[in-house]
């Protein structure tokens, strides 16, 4: 079986069918072969007819003929003034490029910045802060530890590896725009959606997980928030389900992933990780895409809680179950992907991973 041969030049596929023409090959076969070895979309049949003609007809040239008409307004000149303007201003229009250029249509200045320029327009991407250079080392810093001890340690590394972080749970979440969509024919009325109302309602939930699936979820009362000895309670209560749940993961030791906000790194709470003997994975400063449960958990549990309404405080507690119900691949994936995170942070100079 052989590949076929992508963008050919028009001229050679010309010349095959000249020569094929010269052999007494009918045009339908002609395009057949073509279509096998360039693809499909190579050259449609009535052209492929039309060059046999022209082949026969005594047509020996497989290029394209002069042809007189007038010549290419878009020279090198404009070209290059083109660009020097959009370089002074990124957010200029087709409209106001044409302020610039009067004697040049709107057409051809697309043309010239699509087609020849490769420019694209496209809006700023969100990030959750803008981040300082002593942020961006600091990010940095920490990858070629985990870079380092990953390839050593293979898989047992990323066993160890226990993930936590706090996210809120409204009692009322209406679907994403995705969500909202559905086929429908052009004539279709299009179903209505309300503005998005922030729910007054929610609770925290803190999640601990690792890569074989959920360890513990812990919900504040509402409205609560977590502070350290909230947090140390709910460490303490981690320490027995990972005694339950994964048993010789105290003994070969825990690492444990959690941001640095101020319940996690207080005194208290500090001096009760050290006590357990466990290890911590240092987490920079606002660095959600180095916390696997923000690009990876999180994302999918908004997902589930999209059109969700709990009436209830315990209502709310389904997303316990639902995470507990997740098989244990869509946890393994988040733990794996770290290395791949890791990595990027290193290459980028620590700015935000893309999506």
């Amino acid at each position: 079986m052989f590949e076929t041969i992508d963008q050919p030049a028009d001229c050679e596929i010309r010349s095959v069918i000249r020569f094929l023409t010269a052999k007494n090959v009918s045009a339908a076969e002609i395009h057949r072969q073509i279509s096998n070895v360039y693809g499909p979309n190579a050259m449609n049949s009535s052209k492929v007819r039309k060059w046999v003609r022209a082949f026969k007809d005594g047509r020996e040239n497989v290029h394209d003929e002069p042809r007189s008409g007038r010549p290419s307004v878009i020279t090198d000149d404009l070209v290059n003034a083109v660009d020097e303007k959009i370089r002074e201003d990124r957010r200029f229009t087709i409209s106001t490029l044409a302020l610039e250029f009067l004697n040049v249509g709107r057409t051809t200045l697309h043309k010239v910045v699509s087609e020849k320029l490769k420019f694209r327009k496209l809006c700023a991407r969100w990030v959750p802060r803008l981040l300082t250079e002593e942020h961006k080392l600091k990010k940095m810093a920490c990858a070629p530890d985990f870079l380092d001890r990953y390839p050593k340690e293979g898989d047992q590394f990323l066993e160890r590896i226990v993930a936590g972080d706090e996210t809120w749970v409204s009692h009322i979440t209406p679907e994403s725009k995705r969500q909202s969509m559905e086929w429908r024919h052009t004539n279709s009325p299009v179903r209505a959606k309300a503005k998005r109302t922030i729910s007054t309602r929610k609770v925290i939930a803190t999640e601990f997980w690792d890569r074989h699936g959920v360890l513990l979820v812990e919900f504040m009362q509402q409205g609560t928030t977590i502070n350290a000895a909230a947090y140390c309670a709910t460490l303490t209560k981690l320490r027995r389900a990972i005694q339950n749940k994964r048993r010789g993961l105290l003994t070969s030791g825990v690492l444990l992933l959690h941001d640095n906000v101020r319940p996690h790194s207080a005194i208290n709470t500090q001096n009760l990780i050290r006590s357990f003997g466990w290890e911590q994975i240092y987490h920079p400063p606002y660095s959600p895409v180095l916390a696997p449960s923000d690009f990876h958990l999180f994302r999918h549990l908004k997902e589930f809680l999209g059109g969700k309404r709990f009436d209830t405080a315990d209502k709310v507690k389904e997303v316990q179950d639902w995470l507990s119900s997740q098989a244990a691949d869509v946890y393994d994936l988040g733990i794996q992907k770290l290395a791949e995170r890791y990595d990027k942070c290193l290459n980028k100079y620590g700015k935000y991973v893309e999506k």
